[in-house]
């Protein structure tokens, strides 16, 4: 057995390192890259979407993703830095969270939803991503396997380094990060939860959410190759959860 290259030994260790504890999560995360250097990207990907995605005109859509995106972040302690929303034209229901406060909502998703509950709960999914600090610690990660496969390819030479080169890549994304992916989505809808439920939604409005979204059909990717869980086993998980908390 080769024993770790000395570059990649160090990577390692600046890896170990650069970890911090969240205490919103209970564990330790990677954090090579911290939130305040993505801001600036997550503003020039806002304006992006603003030129290139059709905002909807419909006033009182938008006032309702404001007014209820307001209360959850609030409750999720974000309520100290300024928020934009927007609706935008867009038959897929889907949501995002750009670093620097932004969130989008479709149309879409506007459709599925029956209450504001609901929207709670996608919008407060969104506010725990930012809580959890996943963007960042997503680049930490990336760039950290990154790194290490390149030392380890150059380290290796011939038909190993080729081997490295050409499959490494996908031994990184199938075996640690995509996994991990929706490691964080689950964090982010048990967060979702918690915020929703400080704001005065009903938390059980999740779980209504994500049988909706099922019901809509997913991705025909197997789960281990998603950076999604599938929405089944995003309902058992909240249903626990929501249970083992008493609400």
């Amino acid at each position: 057995m080769r024993p770790i290259p000395p570059p990649a030994a160090a990577i390692a260790a600046l890896a170990l390192s650069a970890c911090a504890y969240n205490p919103d999560l209970g564990r330790q995360q990677i954090a090579i890259v911290d939130d305040s250097s993505l801001t600036k990207a997550g503003e020039q990907a806002w304006n992006e979407t603003l030129k290139t995605s059709k905002v909807s005109p419909d006033k009182a859509a938008n006032a309702r993703v404001r007014a209820v995106g307001q209360r959850v972040v609030e409750a999720a302690g974000l309520g100290g830095r300024p928020w934009d929303y927007a609706v935008f034209e867009d038959a897929s229901p889907n949501a995002f969270v750009l670093p620097g406060g932004h969130v989008g909502v479709t149309t879409g998703l506007l459709k599925i939803v029956d209450n504001d509950d609901q929207l709670a709960a996608v919008i407060g999914h969104e506010a725990g991503h930012v809580v959890a600090h996943h963007a960042a610690e997503r680049q930490s990660q990336n760039l950290t396997s990154s790194l290490v496969l390149g030392v380890l390819g150059v380290a290796a030479g011939g038909d190993a380094g080729r081997a490295i080169s050409s499959y490494g890549g996908d031994a990184a994304k199938y075996g640690f990060l995509l996994p991990f992916s929706r490691k964080q989505e689950l964090e982010a809808d048990r967060l979702g939860v918690d915020f929703m439920q400080r704001a005065g939604y009903r938390p059980r409005e999740a779980v209504i959410l994500w049988e909706h979204m099922q019901a809509q059909g997913g991705s025909s990717s197997p789960q281990f190759a998603s950076t999604h869980p599938s929405d089944a086993s995003r309902i058992v998980a909240l249903q626990n959860y929501i249970a083992q908390r008493g609400w």
